[in-house]
């Protein structure tokens, strides 16, 4: 390769590292909002009504787009490395929340003590429990898309893009939700409702990204002359 190439290589892949980095720690800032997707009514599931969710799952399916597109064109190596660096970022972030948290605001702060320990108090728990779920799910999608992709010699993308996705989404709702109701921040009673909810919804966003993920690779081996199965190395 040479070496314009391998330093646009490069740069996109640190773009879309950020990009997922980003879209992981801002989930787990933003969860403690719920809203509820209108168009199914009042349809009720296990006392949750459908798609009664937080708002912390919106940029949460981008990141399982990206380690699939990681996956498909730098390798399963690099899908890791991104996967490890995001729990690192989550760490981190969770530290200096708690220490903000601990600063005492001045009287006239736009936000006060006890709205920003509202927002932020239970951030502590909800980030490990995010941290532990999201660590079985990633490894899990990255794990079950190369089973698929040896098996299948790199075709049929849309097979593990989608076989990946739903059952490391159907790893991570399961964990976080059992995990946040362990930790006493969700009702147990809502357990079954929001999982439902969740993984109908992460299924949903599953299958609408699979064009993006086929756009995505079409440009790489496009602009890359990349055959099928075979990965750029960014060394």
């Amino acid at each position: 390769m040479e070496i314009q190439q391998k330093l646009l290589a490069q740069k996109i892949y640190f773009i879309l590292s950020g990009l997922f980095i980003c879209s992981l720690v801002v989930s787990n800032l933003i969860f403690q909002k719920f809203f509820y997707w209108y168009p199914f009514g009042d349809v009720t599931i296990f006392g949750a009504k459908l798609f009664e969710i937080s708002v912390g799952i919106l940029p949460y399916p981008i990141t399982f787009l990206i380690t699939d597109i990681i996956s498909e064109i730098y390798g399963k190596k690099r899908a890791n490395q991104v996967v490890t660096t995001g729990i690192f970022a989550s760490v981190f972030s969770l530290g200096i929340i708690y220490l903000a948290n601990e600063v005492p605001a001045i009287p006239n702060s736009p936000v006060d003590n006890a709205t920003f320990s509202t927002v932020f108090g239970q951030t502590a728990l909800a980030v490990l429990a995010s941290m532990l779920a999201y660590l079985f799910a990633q490894y899990i999608d990255i794990q079950i898309y190369h089973f698929w992709k040896k098996l299948t010699k790199g075709r049929m993308l849309w097979l593990r893009n989608n076989f990946s996705t739903i059952t490391s989404q159907a790893v991570d709702t399961f964990s976080v939700l059992f995990l946040l109701c362990s930790f006493n921040i969700l009702p147990w009673h809502l357990f079954s409702g929001l999982f439902i909810s969740g993984f109908v919804f992460k299924l949903f966003i599953a299958l609408i990204d699979t064009p993006f993920l086929y756009i995505a690779v079409y440009f790489f081996r496009r602009k890359f002359n990349l055959k099928i199965n075979e990965e750029l190395s960014i060394d």
